[in-house]
């Protein structure tokens, strides 16, 4: 499995199950790390890679700019016909920004990467 990490506060790896990619959140979505996260995201959609997993269950807090980049990722994937669905965050916190903004209702959320990948 090939990683890389993220810049700042928030390491992430990511690796290819397949014809999915899958980026790893460990730590903080925020402000400053949406930008890397983002970028990573935008990486695999140029070359092809349209369905996306982020697994969250790592991230202890994310905001609105972490949201963002998220939705920014899923758009651009479902354009192409794929996807992005999270793997659920087991803080609290993380889990409320999506409640909060109702976002639970438009993203794939489920609570493991292998209940994620299942039906891909």
């Amino acid at each position: 499995m090939e990683s890389t990490i993220l810049n700042g506060n928030v390491g992430g790896a990511h690796s290819e199950a397949g014809e999915v990619a899958v980026v790893a959140i460990d730590g903080r979505l925020d402000a400053l790390e949406a930008g890397p996260l983002r970028q990573m995201l935008k990486e695999h959609l140029e070359i092809g890679k349209i369905r996306l997993v982020v697994d969250l269950s790592r991230a202890s807090f994310i905001d609105s700019a972490g949201l963002a980049a998220l939705v920014w990722a899923m758009k651009h994937a479902r354009s192409d016909d794929g996807d992005l669905r999270l793997v659920a965050p087991k803080a609290a916190e993380a889990m409320r920004v999506f409640e909060l903004t109702r976002f639970d209702k438009v993203f794939e959320i489920r609570p493991s990467l292998d209940e994620t990948l299942a039906d891909w």
